[in-house]
This record gives C-alpha cells, structure tokens and sequence, in this order.
C-alpha cells in the first residue's frame, strides 16, 4: 500500500517544502490542494507548471491527485462547473496527477435532481479525462456523504474515468458502516482518505488512531496495492496541531493497520 498526505494540513507551505517534508517522513506522494491561497491553483502558466513537476521528480515523491474545489451537483448552469473541471483536468495532466478531487455540492436542491446533475456534468468531463489519463475522483462529502449517495451517481455516469474517493470520515457522519460504504464504492473507487477526529460533535483533526474513526476496518477493505491519503484539516482548526511533526507516526500506524 502506498501513502500520501494532503496539502490541506500544511497550509501554504512552498511546493519544495512539501515535497522534502514527504520524501523526508516516507510518503511515496501528495494530494495537492488546489485553490488561490495555495502556491498550487488553476492560474499556473506552463513554465509554473514544469517547476512544480521538478521539485517532485528531485525528491522522488508523486503528485497523486489535484484536488479541486468544483461542486458538480451544485444548482445552476453547466457552464462554469465543466470549465471548472476542464481546468482541473488540464492542470492535473500538466503536473503528471493520477486523479482530480471533486465535491458533490448538491444540498441546494432535491437528491433525485442533484443525482442528474452531477451524472451529467461528470459524463462530459470524463471525455476530457480519459484524452489526459486523469479520473475525476467524486468524494464522500456534503450532499451525498455515503457510498449509496456517491455510487447513485456514478452508476448513472458508467465511465472509467470518473470514480470515488472515499473519504472515510463522512460516512460514518452519515450512519454507514465500512463494509457498506466499500461494497458501493468498489467498482469506482480511486483511492482512501483517511483522518480521526474524537467525535461527531468535534472534527478537530486528531493524530492518526487517536480518534474514533474505523481506520482498521476500511483499510482492511482497501486495495492492498493502493492509495491511502491522510487528508489533515489543519486549514480548517488552526488550533489542531501542525502536521509535519506526525507525518511520520501517523505513516507508521497506517502500515501497522495494513
């Protein structure tokens, strides 16, 4: 199994800092978060783009996936969301990422309509995908936070190019257990998300195993020659402590697990 760690709990440290700090902590990749406040974002120009690529390929680490922002259940035109997606896809190709993290972003209007929706604009993007060798990647988050939510909608899209990403945490917020989440996701899963948090009423994010979350359980289930990413909301609780010094305990207590 192979592990990386997201950018989202290192909040706006430089591209080469966080590839060293993954070499360094033994992570074979990064989900980088993708957004303005990031020194990674859809603004890029190639030259950028090239640089980031090198930092990675000198510390030996993989980009693993950009993770976007766009919401593909969100109501309103289409318009701006596929664009959204074409630049994410792009940018993801440009840097050599397997995969684009997307949000379902649907709570704006009834689960039936926002199903559609998101099928729709996930089958057009896919097309744009499949020409870079990208997935998009549509993550157990908001309106459809369980495996059923999220394997309604890719059952409808019915392309290898868009798929799931199962961030752990959220359905067991909504009440499913791994085994379930796994069975619906498992012929579009991408890769695993994990976290730990101390309870549903505090999602400060916790060390790896200090928390509730049945970390043991979905790793189980998960690909053993696949991905799992630690994804520490450090953006979010700046409260919570800073992530580089658990790199490398939190790596060691997903290969016990594993």
């Amino acid at each position: 199994m192979k592990f990386a760690f997201s950018t989202l709990g290192v909040p706006g440290m430089p591209v080469a800092d966080v590839a060293a700090l993954a070499a360094g902590t033994g992570y074979q990749g990064v989900e980088l978060r993708t957004h303005p406040e990031e020194p990674v974002h859809l603004g890029l120009t190639t030259p950028e783009r090239q640089a980031v690529v090198k930092e990675f390929e000198r510390a030996g680490v993989e980009i693993l996936t950009v993770a976007g922002y766009a919401r593909v259940a969100a109501a309103g035109d289409d318009g701006p969301v596929l664009q959204e997606l074409d630049r994410l896809v792009r940018l993801a190709g440009d840097l050599g990422a397997a995969f684009v993290r997307v949000f379902p972003g649907g709570g704006d209007q009834g689960p039936s309509e926002a199903d559609a929706i998101a099928a729709r604009r996930l089958g057009a993007a896919a097309e744009t995908a499949a020409s870079t060798g990208v997935r998009i990647l549509l993550e157990t988050h908001d309106s459809h936070r369980t495996g059923a939510d999220v394997s309604r909608v890719l059952g409808t899209v019915g392309h290898k190019h868009a798929g799931a990403l199962w961030d752990v945490m959220h359905p067991w917020l909504g009440g499913e257990a791994p085994r379930t989440t796994h069975a619906s996701l498992s012929p579009f899963l991408g890769y695993l998300q994990v976290k730990d948090v101390a309870s549903r009423d505090d999602l400060t994010p916790l060390p790896l195993g200090a928390g509730l979350l049945p970390l043991a359980e979905c790793l189980s289930l998960a690909d053993p020659d696949g991905w799992v990413c630690w994804e520490y909301e450090k953006r979010w609780y700046e409260g919570a402590a800073e992530l580089p010094g658990l790199l490398a305990a939190g790596r060691e207590h997903l290969a016990g697990l594993v």
